[in-house]
């Protein structure tokens, strides 16, 4: 399982935009952008939506948490061979909605990497960053949580947060990938966050809550070319 890079994450969260049949219409507009813009977009949306947007589209889907358990009585939880029979190809943990202690982290990371899953950790300092690269997940998208749904991107507010994170990381294990999000809104926002190190952004309300989620996204995308 590759992802081609740079690479634009889309978080669907829990959005009504992107909830159930318009999750699937967004799917597929990303799909279109994906194609005109020769762009590599991975879906990130909720375990209930997986295997419908997944069946829809031929971009990669991600879930956007996932549990540390195996087979079993587990009521609630979110089974990692789950997901992937439901069509995903990772899932996101420790989102900073959705934060996790550092133990649970690591058991979640080798039970995806056991059930053949990629696993994208969020870190919300360099110092977080460090400690989840220690589990060697696949990404590490580093967020400030205070920028998150803001109007001001990380690339702009806290440059040296993503340089000295990709510095860091790299540091500890060179084959992970270091994404970056928070703020994230415009072509110009993609452009810093790759000049600074990374392989792409993650992003949310920057394109589901826009008032052209297509100019939206063919917008983000086209920074990944620059």
């Amino acid at each position: 399982m590759k992802i081609k890079l740079p690479v634009l994450f889309v978080n669907f969260k829990t959005y009504e935009e992107a909830t159930g049949k318009n999750a699937i219409k967004l799917a597929m507009l990303c799909e279109s952008v994906a194609k005109k813009q020769n762009a590599s977009i991975v879906l990130v949306v909720q375990a209930v939506d997986l295997r419908a947007v997944a069946e829809a589209v031929s971009l990669p889907v991600f879930a956007q948490h996932v549990d540390a358990i195996s087979f079993g009585a587990n009521t609630g939880r979110i089974l990692p061979e789950a997901i992937k029979e439901a069509g995903a190809i990772g899932s996101v943990i420790n989102h900073a909605e959705l934060k996790q202690p550092n133990d649970a982290i690591q058991k979640a990371i080798a039970r995806c990497h056991e059930a053949g899953l990629l696993v994208m950790a969020c870190a919300e300092t360099n110092e977080r960053a460090i400690q989840l690269a220690a589990f060697a997940p696949d990404f590490i998208a580093v967020e400030p949580p205070e920028l998150i749904g803001g109007n001001i991107s990380v690339s702009t507010a806290k440059p040296e947060l993503i340089t000295d994170s990709v510095k860091s990381i790299k540091g500890i294990n060179p084959s992970i990938n270091v994404i970056t999000g928070a703020g994230v809104k415009t072509a110009g926002d993609v452009s810093k966050a790759i000049m600074f190190g990374t392989v792409g952004v993650f992003v949310a309300s920057g394109i589901i809550k826009a008032k052209d989620q297509n100019a939206a996204l063919l917008d983000l995308a086209s920074g990944m070319k620059k």
